[in-house]
């Protein structure tokens, strides 16, 4: 499947006094983990992705948000070509609310089994404004995303819309969530 984020092990020993006033120390050793995340202006991107935010923008404003007030999107390309959308739908018992990329992901598993999605394209805007407000995935989509990408074997490349107008451009989920959650056998 792809990159994970670069892992540089520093090894960074540091000695912590036990709670119990016992001599014995504690060892803790320190991780530097990185990603690389590309910032692109609209017009640095190719038709399919300038596609792709259009039509995420154009589903967020079906999103039933009464509740936040945050209108969602989400545009994914399958494999095939074949693009589908979605958008956030809240309800008054939080929980129960979905976000617009697990519920077009959600629909690409059920309905296109066998054509992995390539691409995803994220736009948030709030009530009243006009300019596009900065979003990223939750937690819970991070973990779907990253399931998808196991499922099928291939990394989706995202595309975030910032209020600024530019994109963030990332290449699979490990850039996002490097210490993903993907193996219950270890």
């Amino acid at each position: 499947m792809g990159k994970r984020p670069k892992v540089s092990k520093k090894r960074t020993i540091v000695y912590f006094a036990r709670s119990d006033n016992s001599p014995k120390f504690l060892k803790m050793e320190k991780v530097n983990l990185s990603s690389e995340i590309e910032i692109l202006s609209y017009a640095e991107l190719d038709h399919i992705e300038q596609a792709l935010i259009s039509r995420a923008q154009a589903v967020s404003r079906t999103a039933y948000a009464p509740y936040s007030g945050f209108h969602v999107g989400s545009a994914i390309l399958l494999e095939n070509g074949e693009v589908l959308q979605s958008s956030n739908q809240e309800n008054v018992s939080f929980p129960t609310g979905v976000c617009a990329e697990r519920l077009v992901l959600g629909y690409a598993g059920a309905n296109f089994p066998n054509h992995a999605p390539v691409m995803m394209a994220v736009v948030a805007q709030r009530d009243g404004e006009e300019i596009w407000a900065g979003v990223s995935p939750c937690g819970i989509c991070l973990q779907t995303i990253s399931e998808t990408e196991v499922r099928y074997g291939k990394e989706i490349t995202m595309l975030f819309l910032r209020p600024d107008g530019r994109v963030y451009r990332a290449h699979g989920i490990s850039s996002l969530l490097p210490l993903k959650f993907d193996d219950l056998k270890s």
